[in-house]
């Protein structure tokens, strides 16, 4: 199996199942197919997962091919590849989004139409989050990360509630503005950092058989910032690992750190490393920028909004830890307390609307927002157990979100009313639906025993121990602990205890049937078994965390 491209198949796979699927000839076996699929990738990574090397900080199972060169003419050339890789980052998100996927598969029982675009859309999602996940080629990144926009809009505008249009149109419209963002400091860095490797190449400076050892590199470097070599020889690319180092940079260029251009008071480091936050900022989603979140949730079916805050939003806090950070870091410093600060008010603010929600799906939305401020603070710390709380923080909101929402769609199969003031002391009909409703609400709030008291203690922790961050910010995030008991424990006394009331006296509420059991409980059993042994998340990123912050 080793011999195997195993991360071109976990994006290859649910692409080849879209195809055949958008095809049109397999409407009776397009759930099957999407379903088979999705198995086999769970398959892949459970082999990944396995075979992962927990003490290396490198990436794992690289697959590099030449993509695409072109001339540059007096500026040189500029060449793509694609390039995968699996490091302590990226290997528990591709295992987040191939178990979320697999899951809101088998709930899609309740789309009833046009299966093949459906499924095949679903498909095209998952082949889409596996290759940002999995680039390590920022040109490649951009290319999955755009095309993310596509099934997602038409998931939601297509099988979503009565104002879909507006939702996918106002989702799409505001990611379509982070990716402007982030184009425009693709587009810079590109022209002005240089690629050693490619560079000392086509100079004749190694040979491909040649290995380019650290002295090499630095050689070349020197040439670089020198100005020895003409432009017309140098090579410029999209990897990741040539744009974190700004000894690639050229000394001609504004982004290099001597540059002494300014826009606005801001120099051209500083614009590129806020252009980058916000257009990530966006999918997370941050306060003010989260406003398209609720209106998606509430519109899109319940697998979708499973999908949606299971997995896309993850891709936010991806793009800060791969990319904005690492490409500036100094800058990233600088900004730690505006980092902070606006990850405190995601917290708080979010927690805020949630109390106020009356619809379910709008509650988990919100709460969604406030949640996710801890990944932001975490991350703001540039501390080991900040960082390691927020990508533990980031995996276990994947799992308990997606648990929410799929019990919000329970009862919404059931009854097509959300809201929950129409439902009270349901724990008579429901006992099963009751128990793991309990732990998901008990589980988001923050207890010990669950995953998410470590996600946001570790976050907390490491703002409050940060040399960069004063320590209120933690305590002001620690007060989104105290708003999310209050409007979790409120839901769940409303609608759960007391003496029974329906709103519709001719509603049937069975409860939970096998494949219901199976997916709720499975995603409940997770979040127990992260939150009583952390450290099987706490590994696979240790050597991450370490490296970058050194």
């Amino acid at each position: 199996m080793t011999n195997l491209p195993l991360l071109s198949l976990l994006i290859g796979l649910p692409l080849l199942g879209a195809f055949v699927l958008g095809m049109g000839q397999l409407k009776e076996q397009a759930r099957n197919l999407a379903i088979g699929l999705s198995t086999l990738q769970l398959v892949i990574l459970g082999y990944l997962f396995t075979a992962f090397d927990k003490s290396s900080g490198i990436f794992q199972f690289n697959e590099s091919h030449n993509w695409f060169s072109i001339s540059l003419g007096s500026m040189g050339s500029f060449m793509s590849k694609y390039t995968l890789g699996v490091d302590g980052l990226s290997i528990s998100l591709i295992l987040l989004t191939g178990l979320i996927t697999w899951v809101a598969l088998w709930n899609s029982t309740e789309i009833k139409e046009k299966l093949g675009a459906y499924y095949a859309l679903v498909l095209l999602l998952n082949a889409s989050l596996m290759g940002c996940f999995l680039a390590k080629d920022l040109f490649l990144f951009y290319v999955f990360f755009e095309f993310m926009l596509l099934p997602m809009y038409f998931l939601i505008g297509i099988w979503g509630g009565p104002r879909r249009n507006y939702a996918s149109l106002k989702f799409f419209i505001y990611t379509l503005v982070g990716s402007l963002f982030i184009l425009i400091v693709m587009l810079g860095m590109g022209l002005a950092y240089v690629d050693p490797y490619e560079t000392a190449l086509l100079n004749g400076l190694i040979r491909p058989e040649q290995g380019f050892n650290i002295d090499a590199l630095k050689a070349v470097q020197l040439m670089i910032q020198s100005q020895e070599l003409a432009t017309s020889s140098l090579v410029h690319s999209f990897d990741m690992q040539a744009l974190m180092d700004y000894n690639n940079c050229q000394i001609t260029s504004i982004l290099h750190p001597s540059s002494g251009w300014l826009l606005g008071g801001l120099s051209a480091r500083e614009w590129g490393f806020w252009l980058l936050f916000i257009g990530f900022a966006i999918k997370l989603p941050m306060v003010p920028l989260h406003t398209w979140l609720p209106d998606a949730h509430v519109e899109a079916p319940t697998p979708i909004s499973v999908l949606l805050a299971g997995v896309l939003l993850k891709i936010g806090a991806y793009g800060w830890l791969r990319i904005t950070i690492p490409f500036f870091l100094p800058e990233a410093l600088i900004a730690a307390p505006i980092l902070a600060g606006l990850g405190a008010l995601s917290i708080i603010y979010g927690a805020y609307n949630a109390l106020a929600m009356k619809d379910l799906k709008k509650l988990v939305a919100y709460s969604s927002v406030s949640h996710m401020g801890f990944v932001l603070l975490g991350i703001a710390a540039f501390t080991a157990e900040g960082w390691q709380g927020a990508i533990f923080q980031t995996i276990s909101h994947g799992i308990l979100s997606a648990l929410l929402f799929l019990l919000v769609g329970v009862l919404y199969s059931r009854t097509g009313d959300r809201e929950i003031d129409s439902y009270s002391g349901i724990v008579t009909l429901m006992p099963r639906f009751t128990v793991i409703s309990g732990i998901a609400i008990f589980a988001s709030l923050g207890m010990p025993g669950f995953s998410g008291f470590i996600g946001e203690f570790f976050s907390l922790m490491g703002a409050f121990t940060s040399p960069f961050l004063h320590p209120a910010y933690a305590i002001i995030g620690a007060l989104g602990l105290l708003l999310g008991a209050g409007y979790l424990l409120w839901t769940f006394q409303k609608i759960y205890l007391g003496k029974l009331y329906l709103k519709n006296a001719d509603w049937s509420l069975p409860d939970l049937n096998k494949l219901e059991m199976i997916s709720l409980f499975g995603l409940g059993i997770i979040s127990i078994l992260l939150g009583i042994y952390p450290g099987l998340l706490f590994e696979l990123s240790e050597k991450f965390v370490t490296t970058l912050l050194k």
